[in-house]
């Protein structure tokens, strides 16, 4: 073999060898390996999502309890102020909501 075919060899193996080496971190980057673990055991996977699950619905009860009581004290506020159609309007709405609520 010639020398410029083992340059070139050389030069294929080097590039190679780097692609490897990229691909490694890149691997590391995504957790793979913590991955692949995760799904080698279902229960702990179901656990976590289920955990998941109850943080996300403890989240969106709060937020949508907190979002209800700023829209009613801002309609509240509405009719205070006395507009003339829309009081009348959010005051009906405003008595609704308290009859539910007691």
């Amino acid at each position: 073999m010639s020398v410029e075919g083992k340059s070139q060899i050389l030069f294929a193996a080097a590039r190679l060898e780097a692609r490897v080496k990229e691909l490694a971190t890149a691997m590391e980057k995504m957790k793979l390996a913590e991955y692949v673990r995760l799904l080698e055991r279902p229960w702990r996977l179901m656990y976590i999502n289920f955990i998941a699950g109850i943080a996300r619905g403890l989240g969106i009860a709060v937020g949508f309890t907190i979002l209800g009581a700023v829209v009613i004290y801002f309609l509240r506020f509405l009719v205070t102020a006395n507009l003339p159609g829309i009081g009348k309007f959010i005051a009906q709405i405003v008595r609704m909501v308290n009859l539910h609520l007691y």
